[in-house]
């Protein structure tokens, strides 16, 4: 029991550093290719944040633990809208930019919604998983195509944001050292999600709870920490068109990304708990998002606080479930 403790000590510390490093390098490695924050925000580093969520529920879907790898992905998405955007707004209100209600947030809202509607019959074959990876690829390379045609930051921004993303360094050595961030970071990853998924088995089984629980909870939680840190710091440094990018972002690359490429490798079976209870708190929460996003154009303390109650009150019933 306690090796198994400490396997998933030692995934989450993995997984955490391993993003961390991801993010910092394809971050790096976008603004050398001009592209905006805002947009690295919505693509790179949701994408990045995003990689240990990846790892683990390919990897659970590979060792036939399809619940897990589900429970992660619907778990990280609730965990990032009413977690994750509820603590950053508490620490600092958010403020919510046009391109966010206009385009970003009806993809999220929209993906999800798909999700639901898909899963219904109780598995993500691989045509579904299909439609989810070129949804990703087409939402991808429009924001792209937008940001490159709307592009208004000064190049004296552009060069203060490419040194401090690419470890003080400029030129061939930026390329260099955002390569091997990028390098290591993967490699940390995939460490990090052998051992999480490994622990986080374990100690279902000793406990007797579900895989699905175990994804929704513990792992979901875990890999979502990326996705913390980034959002929380970003609205720390007055970024909060990342920090709210970030989170949208990740939860269209969990379904549309995540989901197109386990789904593709291996079709997913549904579980009907997480079908009839947690997806409805997905798309719960991905909706309760826009009217707070809509009063005022920003996401304040006392709506961060409402979001945060949802979590909460979610993680409650939960564990209820589990009890009764």
């Amino acid at each position: 029991m306690l090796i198994s403790a400490g396997l998933v000590l030692l995934g989450l510390v993995l997984l955490t550093v391993g993003g961390d490093w991801l993010v910092r390098g394809a971050s790096g490695i976008a603004l050398l290719a001009r592209l905006t924050p805002a947009v690295v925000g919505l693509t790179v580093v949701a994408a990045g944040t995003s990689m240990p969520e990846m790892v683990v529920s390919v990897q659970a879907s590979l060792d036939g633990k399809p619940d897990l790898s589900m429970g992660n992905i619907v778990g990280s998405n609730i965990f990032n809208v009413a977690a994750i955007l509820g603590i950053a707004a508490l620490i600092h209100p958010l403020r919510i930019q046009g391109s966010t209600v206009r385009m970003e947030w009806p993809v999220m809202f929209l993906s999800s919604l798909l999700l639901l509607v898909l899963a219904r019959d109780g598995v993500i074959d691989r045509m579904e998983a299909g439609l989810f990876l070129v949804g990703m690829i087409v939402f991808v390379s429009y924001a792209v195509y937008l940001a490159r045609r709307t592009l208004t930051v000064e190049k004296a921004e552009f060069e203060e944001e490419m040194v401090t993303a690419s470890f003080g360094r400029t030129g061939g050595q930026a390329w260099v050292f955002n390569l091997l961030a990028v390098l290591v970071g993967v490699g940390l990853l995939i460490g990090g999600s052998t051992s999480l998924v490994k622990g986080a088995t374990d100690i279902a089984l000793h406990f007797g709870v579900s895989e699905a629980v175990v994804g929704l909870t513990v792992i979901a939680a875990g890999t979502s920490l990326p996705e913390l840190a980034a959002s929380v710091m970003a609205g720390l440094r007055g970024r909060d068109d990342i920090a709210v990018a970030n989170v949208v972002g990740s939860n269209i690359f969990n379904v549309l990304g995540i989901l197109g490429v386990a789904g593709t490798i291996k079709p997913l079976p549904v579980a009907d708990e997480i079908l009839s209870r947690d997806m409805f708190w997905m798309v719960g929460v991905a909706l309760l998002m826009f009217p707070l996003m809509m009063t005022g154009r920003r996401i304040n303390r006392l709506e961060g606080l409402v979001l945060l109650g949802c979590f909460l009150t979610y993680l409650v019933l939960l564990i209820k479930s589990q009890l009764g």
